[in-house]
């Protein structure tokens, strides 16, 4: 393995800043100090600590200590030593690179113009490349090695929100407390870990872990149980630790990605509202694409999308409600940032659902210690949620709950469902009655926001941000009084298909199932099974059919093909009660 590949990332970003200064004949710009020789880029023990007894020099820190790094390097200056510094190492890193590129900035023969923020992330909306004066191969060569280093920088697209990675403690808007409480309760169910470990279970940077950490040791609820690379301890929990774990495990058993404030979710919520995002008749069509469907309910569910409200979809069973409301959510964009938990006054809500939405991965070179994405990692990223509660749907799931045994709460399904799809599927036939339904959900369709009742007894506010879908194969004024309806703008309803749409269905699934489409079979089976005895399309039925009709030539251990003879079997076991 090359020496290269052995140094901290600071020292190696600095290097090759070094490298880039030598190729342009110059030092970089401004009298920065160097951040490994001040102790910015990684945080060295003192001379006298405890770390520096206890745990000799790796053959890294013999070959390249901040010291020899800074008397090959002498011709840039002298050099100043920070061991108070409070940079971390990604900070340093960040500035590096920034100051590498800066260094080829002014060596380009194009000037990079002034790029507009974005009014939400307050990051840059463009980045155009730089561009190294032309003509000079060695110069070409040695920017695209530190383009590709460095990676492509972080940008904002359109109206896109992504939660900034916190630096300092209060810009998590969590104590010290709160902190060390996760921290004890951790190390309590796992027995030892390392600082690093500690910090990439509670979802915060290391930087602001390790003080707090090192805190806890000096207070004798943590011990030293042996050394880690990269200046770090792994950490044991003492008695006294124990003790006082055990006493926070019985307030609340939760120690998971530290929480969320609920004012950070506010702005994030906001930023990411449905009420930012229209549906056009493009986008509806290629939401739409997998299914066939009549033109002109599409010209009915465009305006009621934009309305950002709430629908009424009604119609006979079968004929593909539930399947419409799925696909509305797309016209939405594609992902949102929702945090995996929210901390009120001491509750701990949690919001990620594993079951529910659908988290989006984090590409490889995003992960580790090459993280330059600046991303807060006690959020994740899922696709925009759609929730479907059918006929299971209780008062209690509406509500904030808390497990009597943890102590952890969980956020109900219209928080769960925010900036997406609240679909309430066989609407009327709920285990609560459906006026107790509409009484809780009055004031919230007309305002927009709602109120939560914690445990502790605190009432809360919350945005009540998503597009609220009522599917029932019954008459919706059979069901609500006309002052709920009224706060329904929408009342659509979804037809049964028509032959044509019908054969087109059939012509459509049947590849996926292994079948060719056989026209003379499907004339057979519409004029035999549907006109004769006047039996109506429903949007099910050729997926159902065709199913039937697989199963049926798997057993007679027979081609997949589509007879009347096949599909008089299965007709006959589909409608026999129906």
């Amino acid at each position: 393995m090359s020496a290269e590949g052995k140094l901290s990332p600071a020292e190696y970003l600095r290097r090759v800043g070094m490298g880039v200064a030598n190729a342009l004949g110059q030092t970089p710009a401004g009298p920065r100090k160097d951040p490994v020789a001040s102790g910015e880029g990684h945080r060295q023990p003192p001379v006298n600590s405890p770390a520096t007894k206890s745990s000799p020099p790796t053959d890294n820190s013999q070959r390249f200590s901040p010291e020899r790094s800074a008397g090959q390097a002498s011709a840039q200056g002298p050099r100043t030593s920070s061991p108070a510094s409070a940079e971390t190492p990604e900070t340093s890193i960040n500035a590096l690179q920034a100051d590498i590129r800066q260094l080829l900035k002014s060596n380009a023969q194009t000037v990079r113009p002034n790029i507009p923020l974005d009014p939400i992330s307050s990051r840059e909306t463009e980045a155009p490349p730089l561009s190294p004066a032309s003509g000079d191969r060695k110069l070409n060569s040695l920017f695209e090695r530190v383009e590709n280093l460095l990676g492509p920088r972080k940008t904002a697209g359109e109206n896109e929100y992504f939660p900034p990675e916190p630096t300092t403690l209060y810009e998590t808007r969590l104590t010290e407390d709160e902190v060390e409480r996760l921290i004890l309760k951790f190390l309590l169910a796992k027995g030892s870990s390392t600082g690093r470990q500690v910090a990439g279970q509670l979802k915060l940077p290391f930087a602001l872990i390790e003080p707090i950490v090192k805190g806890l040791k000096q207070d004798t609820l943590l011990a030293y149980r042996n050394t880690a690379e990269m200046g770090d301890y792994e950490y044991c929990i003492t008695d006294v630790g124990r003790e006082r774990a055990r006493r926070f495990m019985e307030e609340c058993t939760y120690f998971g990605a530290a929480p969320v404030s609920l004012r950070d979710y506010l702005h994030a919520m906001e930023a990411q509202s449905i009420t930012r995002h229209y549906a056009t008749e493009e986008s509806l069509k290629t939401a739409f694409k997998d299914l066939l469907i009549n033109p002109s309910l599409l010209e009915r569910l465009g305006p009621a999308i934009n309305s950002g409200r709430g629908m009424f979809l009604f119609g006979e069973p079968g004929n593909g409600k539930t399947s419409i409301a799925e696909r509305i959510t797309r016209c939405f964009g594609s992902t949102i940032w929702i945090p995996r938990a929210l901390g009120i006054d001491g509750d701990v809500i949690r919001l990620f659902d594993p079951g529910m939405h659908d988290e989006v991965e984090t590409p490889p070179q995003e992960q580790g210690l090459f993280n330059l994405t600046g991303i807060d990692q006690r959020w994740v990223r899922i696709v925009r949620p759609t929730i479907v509660a059918g006929g299971e749907l209780t008062m209690d799931q509406l509500e904030v709950t808390q497990n009597q045994t943890t102590k952890i709460c969980e956020a109900p399904l219209q928080l769960k469902s925010n900036c997406g799809t609240f679909v309430i599927d066989d609407f009327g036939r709920q285990r609560m009655p459906v006026t107790e339904l509409l009484n809780r959900w009055i004031v919230p369709l007309e305002k927009r926001y709602d109120f939560l009742n914690l445990p502790s007894g605190k009432k809360i506010q919350v945005p009540f941000d998503q597009l609220i879908i009522f599917s029932t194969n019954l008459e919706p004024r059979d069901l609500v009084d006309g002052a709920f309806l009224r706060r329904i703008p929408y009342k659509i309803q979804v037809p049964d298909p028509t032959e044509a749409e019908f054969r087109g269905i059939l012509q459509r699934l049947a590849p996926h199932l292994g079948f060719q489409y056989n026209e003379q079979a499907v004339s057979y089976l519409i004029q035999k099974h549907y006109f004769e005895v006047k039996r109506p399309f429903r949007s099910c039925q050729p997926r159902d059919l065709l199913l039937q009709v697989k199963n049926y030539c798997t057993y007679k251990n027979i081609p997949k093909q589509m007879t009347p003879e096949a599909f008089d079997f299965a007709v006959a076991n589909y409608f026999s009660v129906m």
